[in-house]
């Protein structure tokens, strides 16, 4: 991929900022955690840099893992599941759409105030218009998922069941446990960017989320990370 240099104007090397971003987005720490973890592999940062760096490269590694996954995959028979989650921002209810596929991958990401039939419009448009509509649609009761489904024309898609959505629910385990450790959210812009860079990047270091053989698994591993620290080279 082709782009500026994002790191010309900094002191630490790319791999050093590299490895920083994927500790703190990847795994369920603080950034002061982060700090002390670096420290002993001899890095010596500041925990607000730890921050600066991922609110500044998330979105970059992000954006070139989405574009290179969507280009290498076949989503033309793919089977969504739709869901939303409760998150709560200074004490106010806010909602965080996600569509899965039947893998388990996360298509997109929709933080928002409400969850009404124009939010739920909104979020089919955004995710058809990068991945096409797929042969079938699984979503909770939700009344605002069932009319704007039928504006945009893939109601006979849909498809409601007790179970049929635990693909999505379950989906949410990894946000939750980074949700944690982060102490909440101050605002709605920091959600849907955090949770945008942190399903890219829980997408590419989890390829298969079913079973697979010890030996695919370490070369699936292997190459994620050989990927990663390519990353806007």
């Amino acid at each position: 991929m082709r782009m500026n240099n994002p790191f010309r104007y900094f002191n630490s090397s790319p791999e050093e900022i590299r490895l920083t971003v994927m500790m703190y987005i990847r795994y369920p720490l603080s950034l002061r955690q982060v700090e002390d973890l670096l420290h002993e592999r001899g890095i010596d940062i500041c925990h607000e840099t730890v921050r600066f760096w991922w609110n500044r490269f998330g979105p970059i590694f992000a954006a070139e893992i989405r574009k290179r996954r969507v280009h290498q995959r076949s989503y033309s028979r793919w089977r969504w599941h739709l869901d939303e989650v409760f998150v709560r921002i200074n004490g106010e209810t806010h909602y965080l759409w996600r569509a899965v596929d039947h893998e388990g991958e996360v298509l997109e990401v929709f933080a928002t105030k409400r969850r009404d039939r124009k939010v739920a419009l909104k979020f089919l448009k955004r995710t058809m218009k990068r991945y096409r509509r797929p042969p079938m649609i699984v979503t909770d009761r939700l009344r605002s998922c069932r009319v704007a489904m039928k504006v945009v024309g893939v109601s006979a898609r849909q498809e409601c069941g007790r179970w049929l959505n635990n693909r999505a629910e379950n989906s949410y385990q990894p946000f939750r446990r980074r949700e944690g450790a982060m102490a909440r959210f101050r605002d709605i812009k920091t959600l849907q960017k955090f949770a945008t860079v942190h399903a890219s990047v829980h997408n590419h270091f989890n390829p298969d989320p079913h079973l697979t053989r010890r030996d695919d698994f370490k070369q699936n591993r292997a190459a994620a990370l050989a990927e990663w620290r390519q990353m806007a080279a």
